[in-house]
């Protein structure tokens, strides 16, 4: 029977893998490395710089948009899918959601802060999207909701990025699937906040009636 001091460890050693690895699969430049590969470009140096899907989509095509949003969606729900993987068979202890809480965090901050590209990444919306499907489907569905209805209106991207995780977190605590501890809400609650706090210079432009809307040729 391992002692307790080793079984502190063993949680310790795993929640760092945790990290890490959900850290790294965050951090994939999926809209980089697409436009390299398919437009032999850097998509930092044209729009408004940012690797995310919004950008791609005003310089780099629909289908390439798309493309982006999607394999950034899916690194975030294969975080979270692995962090509870890892988490059952490394720390069986400890409550799940713990670990899927862990990965969601650490493969936003990956896209937001990724490695590959100097620690300079994307606003975190898609991956975003993609942990908040994978942790509580019905209140990321609905709040991706609130972002198209916000799109429709305004054809600004930014406001229902802003407006859609702002609305998760209402959701969120609406619909929990399941098991929802404090701790795990506090991970969502961080996430939303963190994407938010990525459009600052978005919502400085919106106060001061200078963003660019979906479809216009000036980019945000």
């Amino acid at each position: 029977m391992p002692s307790p001091a080793t079984l502190t460890l063993v949680v310790i050693v795993a929640h760092i893998v945790i990290a890490v690895v959900a850290y790294l699969l965050g951090s994939i430049p999926t809209g980089y490395l697409l436009v390299r590969i398919f437009r032999r470009q850097d998509i930092r140096a044209v729009g408004s710089g940012n690797i995310g899907a919004t950008n791609v989509l005003r310089t780099g095509g629909k289908g390439l948009g798309a493309a982006t949003f999607l394999l950034d969606m899916l690194k975030g729900c294969a975080a979270v899918w692995m962090g509870g993987a890892m988490g059952a068979w490394l720390m069986p202890q400890v409550p799940l959601r713990d670990a899927e809480a862990l990965a969601a965090l650490f493969a936003v901050l990956g896209h937001m802060f990724t490695c590959w590209l100097r620690f300079r990444g994307g606003k975190g919306v898609a991956t975003g999207f993609g942990v908040f499907l994978a942790a509580s489907p019905w209140a990321a569905l609905a709040a991706i909701s609130v972002f198209f209805v916000v799109l429709a209106l305004t054809r600004y991207v930014s406001l229902g990025s802003i407006a859609g995780s702002a609305a998760f977190l209402v959701f969120a605590w609406i619909f929990p699937p399941g098991p929802h501890p404090a701790a795990f809400y506090a991970v969502e609650c961080i996430v939303a906040l963190l994407i938010v706090a990525r459009h600052h210079g978005n919502i400085r432009r919106l106060m001061d009636g200078t963003e660019s809307r979906l479809g216009a040729k000036k980019t945000a």
